[in-house]
Order: C-alpha cells, then structure tokens, then sequence
C-alpha cells in the first residue's frame, strides 16, 4: 500500500507526518476539528474537547489551533461577527455564504464564480493562485418575495 496523500489522512495523521508531539488532549481537539461541519469557534471547540476530557482548558485549545494553523493544516475565518472560526484546510475549494441572523455558514462551489475570478486576474495581467469569497446574506422573506414577483 502507498502512502495516503494529506487530503486522505486525518488530522491526527497530518500532524504526526508533520512531526508534531501529538498529545492525547490534541489528539481530542483535532478529532473534534475533524467531525465539525459547522466551522466552529475556539469556544465552541473548547466545549466539546472538555465533554470528552474535562482536563482540557481553553488554553490549551488556542495553543493547539495555533499550532495547527502554522503547520497549515487548519484555515481561520473571520466571518464578521467578532468570532475567529477554524475549518481543517479543505481538500477542494470552496466558498462560503454567511447567514447574518443565524451565523450559519454554507459552503458551496460554483464554477462560474470561479471562471469569472480567473478571467479577471488575467485581465488585470495575473495568475490567480488563491482566493476567498464570503456573502454575506440574510434569509429571503418567503411572504414578502412571493408579492413582488
């Protein structure tokens, strides 16, 4: 058997190859990181580390997400409601619409975005390399958007 590609290790796996001293309560933190589809906070990371090991301190949860963040294995968003999010670094690209009532956060690919970004770096004379595209939106008023069509 070959060697996984990052994309198909865990998180956990990432770090060891990577060479980071992998104790049991950041072992808890990046499964935690892994299993959340809701692009979390270091609060919300902190509370279900600590239900799992309550020595867990919040501490130690920024610590971890730091060191994860420098090895480039976890991204942080700041989606403007004051809180720094964190995802593992996706294995494809992917965009984000951010509901400003609720704080969800929807991931979604579009390939005509992606066509349009890449046609305007080359028109400005570039090579995108990377992006980041954030909406932010609130839900459409069912009531109010059937009377005005």
């Amino acid at each position: 058997m070959g060697d996984k590609t990052d994309f198909e290790q865990t998180l956990e796996e990432q770090c060891a190859a990577r060479g980071m001293r992998m104790t049991d309560q950041r072992r808890i933190i990046a499964q935690v990181m892994e299993q959340a589809v809701d692009h979390p906070d270091v609060e919300e990371l902190y509370r279900r580390a600590s239900e799992i090991d309550q020595r867990i301190s919040l501490s130690t949860v920024y610590r971890t997400l730091h060191l994860f963040e420098e090895a480039g294995l976890v991204t942080k968003h700041d989606f403007k409601d004051g809180r720094a999010r964190f995802e593992p670094i996706p294995d494809e690209h992917h965009d984000h619409l951010i509901d400003i009532r609720s704080g969800k956060v929807i991931e979604f690919r579009n390939e005509e975005i992606e066509a349009i970004q890449d046609l305007i770096a080359r028109r400005l004379g570039y090579r995108l390399v990377d992006h980041r595209l954030e909406l932010y939106a609130v839900p459409l008023d069912k009531a109010k958007a059937d009377k005005t069509e």
